[in-house]
């Protein structure tokens, strides 16, 4: 016996339709999609209230006769029809600023609901491509525009947000706050954006949805939610774009340059880093130029480019001198020598030189230290202590190897979960050593908790 579908007779009560009147809207609505062969009639519909599952493309056409009808999205998952196409469609860079706010708010909301055909979604390979594309091209040609920003209470209280759920990941991790983000952003940003306003204020509050999807999907990526993090950032630049933020939308690839690194393409990571540095090309941006540099040492680092990845972290600190922390956004809070230099650690350390990437590792420790920033303070641990295992030094490795499970157990963040668990990798080579076996016996420990 099947289970009514009572998600389809709230929306077909509300809408106070008739059961006739929905099939003639539905066949009608059919025709315009060119599908002229679906014609329901008012048992069909008692038949879809009652639990049977209509076929593709019914579900998608009874969407739009609802949405069409209250003036605003209804999904195939509101009306109880199955998970509509969120994930695949937020890895397209959609030309329209319609149909980019629809996207972000039913990935939204498939967020905020734990759906299972989220969680599920793949990393997909080279789907920045197309993106980081066509958003240069768009940027270069976007013309500078004069004036100050106009500042509306909601912008600014999305602005506040965004520095209250940032502190959060700094200091916690990406798996401590993102849910409430997500929610924050489904329930009060994300209708923001479909509500009518000029010009002006649309790029306003474009440029701090940009912020919080950027920020939602870094910390799907640090809680090891890969494919979900991947379509949160293309969105993200979307946004970035409609804001005419050329520096916001660099940042944006900074993350995606960073992602496509450290899950195995250190060219789509160069790629990336790249095309965020040309489309800075008008504007001045020290901490981003400096952490796409600093990224664009890490894929080189990982392609054997000895020298220029040398050469881009010169870049980086070049850049970084420049950075005055007054002028520049909220976003670029953490491109700061903690960060940097914790990522030139990793450069070094895939460079092979463990007397480079034990200098940069001890002043990010510092930093982090300084600011009780516990992730970014168990990273450069591990860088630490990989250097001394390029040393064959176990002991101080397996000092420094304590000191980054002891911080890791502090913060919610798989990165700092797979530092460690690349740590045991790289002791493998000392076999039963007493200190690995303990090593590995706390790495347990951790894992359990987590």
């Amino acid at each position: 016996m099947k289970t009514p579908n009572d998600k389809l007779v709230h929306w077909l009560a509300r809408s106070t339709m008739s059961r006739g009147e929905l099939a003639r809207r539905v066949k009608s609505k059919a025709v315009q999609w060119k599908q002229p062969h679906i014609s329901p009639d008012t048992t069909r519909v008692r038949c879809w209230l009652q639990g049977e599952m209509p076929r593709a493309p019914l579900p998608d056409i009874l969407a739009a006769v609802f949405s069409e009808h209250f003036g605003f999205r209804v999904t195939t998952y509101d009306l109880g029809l199955g998970e509509s196409a969120a994930p695949d469609a937020a890895l397209v860079y959609n030309s329209s600023y319609v149909t980019t706010v629809e996207v972000v708010a039913d990935l939204g909301r498939a967020d905020v609901d734990r759906r299972k055909i989220l969680s599920a979604a793949p990393f997909a390979a080279f789907a920045g491509v197309g993106p980081s594309r066509d958003w240069l091209v768009n940027t270069l040609d976007q013309e500078p525009e004069p004036g100050p920003q106009v500042r509306l209470e909601d912008v600014s209280a999305v602005k506040n947000m965004f520095a209250t759920f940032q502190r959060m990941d700094i200091f916690q991790g990406g798996g401590s706050g993102r849910l409430v983000l997500a929610e924050y952003m489904t329930q009060h940003v994300y209708p923001l954006l479909r509500r009518t306003h000029g010009a002006e204020v649309r790029r306003a509050l474009c440029e701090a949805a940009a912020e919080q999807t950027y920020l939602l999907g870094w910390m799907a990526y640090d809680n090891g939610e890969n494919g979900t993090a991947q379509r949160h950032l293309i969105q993200a630049l979307r946004l970035a774009e409609e804001s005419k933020d050329a520096a916001l939308g660099a940042h944006v690839l900074a993350g995606m340059a960073d992602q496509a690194t450290l899950l195995g393409d250190p060219a789509e990571g160069r790629r990336l880093a790249q095309a965020g540095r040309h489309g800075l090309s008008r504007v001045d941006s020290p901490a981003c130029l400096a952490d796409l540099w600093c990224l664009e040492a890490r894929a080189l680092a990982l392609l054997g480019e000895k020298s220029a990845a040398a050469h881009a972290v010169a870049q980086s600190e070049k850049a970084y001198e420049r950075v005055r922390l007054d002028e520049e956004p909220a976003w670029a809070a953490f491109i700061d020598p903690a960060y940097l230099h914790g990522e030139h650690a990793n450069t070094f350390r895939d460079l092979d030189d463990p007397s480079a990437a034990e200098e940069h590792a001890r002043r990010s420790i510092t930093h982090a230290k300084m600011q009780k920033r516990a992730r970014r303070g168990a990273m450069s641990q591990a860088a630490l202590a990989v250097s001394h295992l390029q040393r064959r030094d176990l002991d101080s490795a397996y000092a420094a190897g304590i000191r980054t499970l002891s911080l890791t157990k502090r913060v919610k963040s798989s990165r700092a979960v797979e530092a460690v668990q690349d740590l045991q990798r790289r002791m493998r080579p000392f076999g039963a050593h007493r200190l690995v076996a303990d090593f590995n016996e706390r790495a347990r420990e951790l894992a359990t908790a987590a």
